[in-house]
């Protein structure tokens, strides 16, 4: 009897309620973990989350102003694998809610503008393609243009995105002379890493800014510890990749936990850049 009533009631308990934590492995009240700005209450682990999340954890309510959203995916070499590239993009589109793997515009932070670009690790892993270097190359010139404050958060765990070949690939010699760009105008970048920010990504435009945060325990790297410890059969360092592992060895500049993320971004853009160094806002 007692073992019917354990089944009846996980059986009328809703589905959705408890979510497991990647870290700890602990179940945690989803609810909870929600109004935790998607952080485990038990681990600390930051959750991954949907770009337009982001954007509203970090700006002003309202402030976000969508910028270049008419660049839309190509297919310039007819990729086909297990489905055709079109199809792909069609259902991650559906999936997302997002033309492609990263958004940008204008917002505000505590009233001071600035312009932010954050990529979607849930559309094709936040890979980066043509439109993603793109709209990175594009915002960070408004920012030269215009002399505001650029935060780019990844979220990019798939690299170059293969289906587009060598146009995904020559992103990241593109992202990277634009941030170059940045630094000789003199032009702040934030970079913020999240969980994963890896291989093109990370060897490009989200290690070049001049202040690079992440949050706890995001994996931060080019190849990732599995691959390596498969390829080559090597026991790698506990926690090897991890934030706290590139803030130990220099690779980043601080880890910042979700919740003091948009007060510690408010703090180095004031000290940074001066509200009087600005020279307008983005059209």
């Amino acid at each position: 009897m007692a073992w019917n009533l354990i089944r009846r009631k996980k059986r009328d308990m809703p589905d959705g309620l408890w979510i497991r934590c990647e870290d700890c492995s602990r179940m945690v009240y989803k609810k909870e973990v929600e109004e935790g700005l998607h952080v485990c209450p038990k681990c600390n682990f930051h959750f991954r989350i949907l770009a337009r999340e982001r954007l509203r954890i970090l700006l002003d309510p309202d402030s976000f102003e969508e910028l270049h959203g008419e660049i839309l995916p190509g297919d310039p070499l007819e990729f086909v694998d297990r489905e055709a590239y079109t199809d792909r993009i069609k259902r991650y589109q559906e999936k997302t809610g997002m033309k492609d793997a990263i958004i940008v515009g204008k917002g505000a932070i505590e009233g001071r503008p600035l312009l932010i670009a954050i990529t979607d690790y849930f559309f094709m892993a936040g890979c980066m393609g043509s439109v993603v270097g793109e709209k990175i190359t594009r915002i960070a010139e408004d920012a030269i243009r215009l002399r505001l404050p650029l935060v780019i958060v990844a979220a990019s765990g798939g690299g170059a995105r293969m289906q587009e070949g060598i146009y995904s690939l020559m992103q990241m010699a593109k992202t990277s002379a634009v941030i170059a760009k940045m630094h000789e105008a003199g032009v702040l970048y934030v970079s913020v890493l999240t969980d994963p920010t890896m291989a093109g990504a990370m060897a490009s435009f989200a290690s070049l800014g001049d202040v690079v945060i992440a949050e706890p325990k995001s994996l931060v790297g080019f190849t990732g510890p599995d691959v390596i410890k498969e390829t080559i059969g090597a026991s790698l360092p506990e926690g090897f990749q991890r934030a706290e592992f590139a803030l130990e060895h220099g690779l980043i500049d601080m880890i910042v936990e979700r919740k003091d993320l948009r007060k510690t971004l408010k703090r180095i853009i004031d000290y940074c850049m001066p509200e009087e160094s600005y020279t307008g806002t983005a059209q």
